[in-house]
């Protein structure tokens, strides 16, 4: 079954039967007819189609915010601005894809040559729960521009979400199979990857089930790019304007209760400025409000789930046992739902748990260092490699973005993802794009066309 269960209360919500092998079955034929239809349109046609969707969403954005509230805790206000972000995807896409998948002409022996940009098939899309909607139309959207067709396995304890997102595609007049909801348990997902009508896969989660989702991907000679875990570093310099920076880390701490792949992980300030960051942060997490995601005025909801919780409650303990300061939080509170406090670690080494491991809650980790140069060797002194802030000059920030090993880079602003730049990362924090110009070309075939005669 695909339950989900109010983060806010501990109760369960609803409860979904995964697809049958028949349900399956019938889901994969259907997008591969609609492939084969959905690849001759037009921008035009495509534009169309996910133009209405994104009304329909602006429409009913409190209503499809709700959903997600209630399967994963986001608070209502951040729950209605991931719809309307999504609706901006789609949009966005809609008025670029032309532009992005035009024809190249490339110099060669030949009378002409370039390289065309053409669909690939059936993309599967596995998705996580911190953010529904947003995820799923980062994948659809240059997806489907693009002229293929979509299969969207999400997550098991977002099923409302999920449903509710194919909805508004049948709602807008898709093509029938053209996008589809798949609910599976995710055993039963290794066998639609393998399924020969699947072209390539579209992979956000964590470290441990993206490995396992491009081994079999890779085991069938298919494409797939994934977008995993990240301990993201903020290193604040002395020449920063530390309250913007203060004002900024805190947002990007606890947004969705922290549980964001590229939130500030790690806190790296240098030693002249870092008694005062210190100061900063304090006194802006404490002002935080943390309660019932329904509420406009909470700004940290609940966990998603009893068991992320614990683990980070295990993360923030073996922290401070190892000589962190706990100047806010890091106390597991009793209560039904699995809300826990916003919480600040200062004094975190490298070796500390705080700062090796992702954690996916909202706790802030700060880290001292002696200078620019130790800065740079502790935010790359991680196994991750998804994005990365810097607060100090533009000049020197900008400089330091090329010594940081990460997918992407914000100098002086807070870190995030658009649908005009690319997101990604690089050692385990995945591989491939999505977003941008570079995103809408992981799922088409550059075709190389030479068109003779040969010339001299």
């Amino acid at each position: 079954m695909l339950t989900a269960i109010d983060p806010s209360t501990g109760e369960t919500l609803h409860s979904v039967e995964p697809a049958n092998p028949q349900q399956v079955e019938r889901i994969l034929a259907d997008s591969e007819t609609a492939y084969q239809h959905w690849r001759h349109t037009s921008f035009a046609e495509r534009g169309q189609l996910l133009r209405k969707v994104a009304q329909l969403m602006r429409e009913d954005v409190d209503s499809l915010a709700m959903l997600m509230t209630e399967e994963m805790g986001k608070p209502i206000k951040e729950a209605r601005a991931e719809v309307e972000k999504s609706a901006w995807c789609a949009e966005h896409y809609a008025d670029h894809a032309e532009e992005y998948l035009r024809s190249e002409s490339i110099a060669s022996d030949a009378h002409h040559s370039y390289v065309q940009y053409l669909p690939l098939g059936v993309i599967l899309g596995i998705l996580p729960w911190n953010a529904p909607f947003w995820l799923a139309f980062r994948y659809c959207a240059p997806t489907l521009m693009a002229g293929n067709a979509c299969v969207m396995k999400h997550d098991p304890h977002v099923p409302a979400s999920a449903k509710a997102i194919a909805e508004v595609f049948e709602k807008a007049g898709a093509p029938a199979g053209l996008f589809q909801n798949l609910p599976l348990e995710t055993p039963a997902v290794e066998a639609v990857i393998r399924d020969s009508r699947v072209q390539a896969v579209s992979f956000t989660g964590s470290e441990k089930a993206g490995g396992a989702v491009a081994s079999i991907a890779a085991s069938e000679i298919k494409h797939s790019i994934l977008e995993l875990g990240g301990s993201d570093p903020a290193i604040v310099l002395a020449d920063a304007d530390l309250e913007t920076a203060a004002d900024v880390l805190t947002l990007s701490r606890i947004i969705n209760a922290g549980q964001s792949c590229i939130a500030a992980k790690r806190i790296i300030v240098e030693a002249p400025v870092y008694d005062r960051m210190v100061e900063l942060l304090t006194e802006r997490l404490a002002r935080l409000t943390v309660g019932d995601p329904r509420e406009e005025s909470t700004d940290v909801g609940p966990i998603a789930r009893a068991d992320l919780r614990d683990n980070l409650h295990r993360q923030i303990s073996d922290t401070i046992r190892a000589g962190a300061r706990c100047m806010l939080g890091g106390d597991l509170p009793s209560g039904p739902g699995f809300y826990y406090p916003v919480t600040l670690l200062t004094d975190v080494t490298e070796t500390m748990c705080g700062a090796r491991e992702e954690t996916f809650g909202p706790v802030a980790v700060v880290m001292k260092a002696d200078d620019e140069a130790e800065a740079i060797r502790i935010a790359n002194n991680t196994p991750y490699g998804l994005a990365a802030a810097v607060w100090s000059t533009a000049e020197r920030g900008e400089a330091i973005a090329r010594q940081l090993d990460t997918g992407q880079v914000a100098v002086n602003g807070i870190v995030k993802t658009d649908p005009r730049l690319p997101s990604g990362g690089i050692k385990r924090s995945g591989f491939g794009r999505e977003l941008g110009p570079h995103g809408i070309r992981e799922f088409v075939n550059a075709q190389q066309i030479w068109l003779g005669p040969k010339q001299n």
